[in-house]
């Protein structure tokens, strides 16, 4: 009789947090926030609405990971007028990250991952030694591969993901 009444109890508890849980997702409330976390903002390199028949948007922000588009040397630079070393190049395509980044609501140190492409494999140092400016407290997971050419004679191109920080 005890473990029956103990069962009759366990079930009650059940369906009423079961219950509880429905009414919360049906409210209003829960399902706008619901809606919210998962919208999909695309954002331009001032942290306004992109375009929205552009070809991609440089700064995509999904349920608080950022993610940025890859920046070239020539990424929003529309003249490109500057040395093509690649310290040089890495140094505006990290200011291009870094400015993305903090529009989306991220800093350098909540960078989770980046995607490296090097014109050159032979400009590796140099990248890294731009990198060490950047992170100096060490860097995030990361890939580097060497491709045959990047756009706009850039010769590094990164990508990355990073976590939201601040709103």
């Amino acid at each position: 009789m005890i473990s029956s009444t103990r069962r009759n109890f366990a079930s009650r508890i059940a369906s009423l947090f079961t219950g509880v849980g429905a009414a919360a997702l049906l409210s209003g409330s829960a399902v706008a926030a619901s809606k919210k976390s998962h919208d999909v903002q695309k954002l331009n390199y001032e942290g306004k609405p992109a375009d929205p028949t552009a070809l991609f948007s440089p700064l995509t922000i999904h349920n608080g990971t950022i993610y940025i588009s890859g920046q070239g040397a020539h990424s929003h630079d529309p003249e490109g007028k500057f040395p093509t070393d690649i310290e040089t190049h890495t140094t505006k395509v990290l200011d291009n990250v870094k400015m993305l980044v903090e529009a989306g609501g991220g800093t350098m140190e909540s960078v989770l991952q980046l995607n490296v492409y090097l014109a050159s494999i032979d400009d590796y140092a140099g990248m890294n030694k731009v990198f060490k400016k950047y992170f100096p407290n060490g860097g995030p997971a990361r890939t580097t591969v060497a491709v045959s050419a990047l756009p706009g004679q850039s010769l590094v191109e990164i990508n990355c993901i990073a976590a939201v920080v601040r709103k």
